[in-house]
């Protein structure tokens, strides 16, 4: 049996700390009430999106060979587990059961490196971890995470996956058992790297395989969530047809915010076009 974890990394959606740049604390346009519901919608969409794809992967399970999956959430400080494994059960039964548990540190490396330090004390053979913004998220994302790690487990001292976000930075990491590697100096870059090449960089340096799998946006700005409205929108009517499970939650707190739809005004900066169109 193999034990594959899914760490998610999550605040607890408590208004003025978390998404502030969706609110006018900050560059947005949205009360902190509204951006931290909107939160909410996130984190839980992305647990069930999640669990649909422990599903699939567990049915393909055989008889001499087995893996089992844990949605791990991790919160901070440590008095927030409490409140967050609150939230979930206050939300009704889920399909899975959740670990809930702290992470610790002084900055957000070392807190991303003690998570995962104890997912590895539970028996974790691989860890694949994301952030609870990114209502785009798709069970196949997930899988892919998992496959591509599976596939190092044969390579002599393991290696990483990685998805980009949109912003330079990564939106799912993750590495194996047996991979000498942690997150130190990654999002505290000494030389001014964002996330992403300063991944790629202890990789290299380490002389580790990483697989790169197709990025996922996340929601930090205004702009992140215009996008990202219009890749929720799509979800959900193609769901009915390919199988996936959508963002249902965030579609909805979007149709009741009025911010299921995003139009632009006529843009003059394309390339010349007038010896084309005659």
């Amino acid at each position: 049996m193999r034990k594959n974890v899914l760490l998610l990394f999550s605040k607890l959606p408590e208004a003025g700390l978390v998404k502030t740049r969706l609110t006018t604390l900050k560059d947005g346009i949205f009360e902190p009430e509204v951006a931290s519901a909107l939160y909410h919608c996130m984190l839980f969409d992305v647990c069930e999106i999640c669990m649909a794809a422990f599903d699939k992967l567990e049915a393909k399970n055989t008889d001499n060979a087995a893996d089992e999956y844990e949605l791990v959430i991790s919160t901070a400080p440590a008095e927030n587990v409490e409140r967050m494994q609150k939230l979930f059960s206050d939300a009704g039964r889920w399909p899975r059961p959740i670990t809930f548990i702290a992470d610790e540190g002084a900055s957000f490396d070392e807190h991303y490196n003690d998570a995962f330090q104890k997912c590895w004390d539970m028996k974790a053979d691989c860890i694949l971890s994301m952030g609870a913004d990114m209502p785009a998220l798709t069970t196949n994302d997930v899988i892919a995470g998992f496959k591509a790690l599976h596939k190092l487990e044969d390579v002599p001292r393991g290696g990483i996956v990685l998805a980009p976000d949109q912003e330079m930075g990564v939106s799912i990491i993750g590495w194996t058992r047996e991979t000498a590697f942690n997150h130190s100096g990654v999002f505290y870059n000494k030389d001014g790297l964002t996330v992403l090449p300063a991944y790629i960089q202890k990789a290299r340096e380490a002389e580790l395989p990483a697989i790169y799998l197709p990025p996922v946006p996340d929601v930090d700005t205004m702009a992140d969530l215009m996008h990202n409205i219009t890749l929720v929108e799509a979800l959900n009517y193609c769901a009915a047809f390919d199988g996936n499970t959508p963002p249902w939650r965030t579609a909805n707190a979007l149709r009741e915010m009025g911010w299921d739809e995003v139009r632009v005004p006529p843009n003059t900066l394309h390339d010349p076009r007038e010896h084309i169109d005659k």
